[in-house]
């Protein structure tokens, strides 16, 4: 690892140019102790396609947004606790490659890299600096993790019901609880998973049965805690039809504003490399 460059001049310019490209929308990023260990260009599989997206490693931080501008200019800033992350390496197949899984309590999601020896590179030196950040901390290894949510373009017909077919009118909606894509009417409850928002998010109705159940086995255990009158599963969970409020737009805002970049990951082709690692 490279603790000796926590203090010198060149992490801090490095950290300072992250900054820069980020510019007023990102946090400030510059702390006593923290080093900046890599940076690179990985592709995110995101709900409507896969899109490139900016990351840096820091000693207890996983950064990553949109691409503006390359090393220029990016956006959608989003900061990750190292300590909150597991990876998950995922199986080879024809059609995606060099491919893993980033989770947390909060959110998961799939990144691939422009070849094997950058997907080990990311893998190796993520999960050093997630051993050494827990070692620091004394905490123990997250054991729940946010469900991935399954792409659009993944089924044509509700993952739930198996009936409904998707269109220009009929829309793909997700369970933020399994990450199923599922149609209106298998999504119409809420429930409240305090892990990833305050507010009662959509889920689907096996998903919601499950949870109720599990509210309500807990409330029973703790004796008659509920209101006089209502019954144990109510407490979490919100019934009827879901609102706009909780469109499945995360995706779409945070690839707002992506630059000139090709639609499929085919920009990779160039056989340059696409990450780099400092020392």
């Amino acid at each position: 690892m490279v603790d000796y460059l926590a203090n010198t001049e060149i992490n801090s310019q490095r950290i300072a140019a992250v900054e820069s490209c980020f510019g007023a929308s990102g946090q400030p990023l510059a702390l006593p102790g923290r080093v900046l260990l890599g940076e690179g260009v990985l592709t995110k599989e995101c709900r409507k396609k896969a899109k490139p997206r900016i990351f840096f490693l820091f000693n207890d931080i996983l950064v990553y947004g949109s691409i503006v501008l390359n090393k220029r200019k990016y956006r959608s800033q989003h900061i990750i606790p190292l300590e909150e992350v597991t990876l998950e390496p995922l199986p080879e197949t024809l059609q995606a490659k060099n491919r893993w899984m980033i989770k947390t309590a909060k959110k998961s999601f799939v990144v691939s890299a422009a070849s094997a020896t950058e997907r080990q590179e990311w893998i190796s030196h993520i999960e050093e600096c997630v051993r050494r950040q827990l070692l620091a901390t004394g905490l123990q290894p997250s054991t729940e993790h946010a469900a991935p949510w399954i792409p659009d373009k993944a089924t044509d017909i509700c993952m739930r019901c198996t009936q409904t077919r998707f269109s220009a009118l009929t829309r793909r909606h997700h369970c933020r609880k399994c990450g199923f894509v599922v149609c209106a009417e298998c999504s119409r409850e809420r429930f409240l998973l305090p892990r990833l928002s305050p507010k009662p998010l959509r889920v689907c109705s096996l998903c919601f049965r499950e949870l109720a159940a599990q509210k309500r086995k807990e409330e029973e255990e703790e004796q008659g805690s509920r209101s006089p009158g209502q019954p144990a599963y109510l407490a979490g969970a919100v019934c009827g039809a879901s609102s706009g409020e909780d469109d499945d737009s995360d995706e779409d805002k945070e690839g707002s504003g992506d630059g000139d970049w090709p639609s499929r990951v085919e920009f990779y082709a160039s056989g340059v490399s696409w990450s780099s690692f400092h020392s």
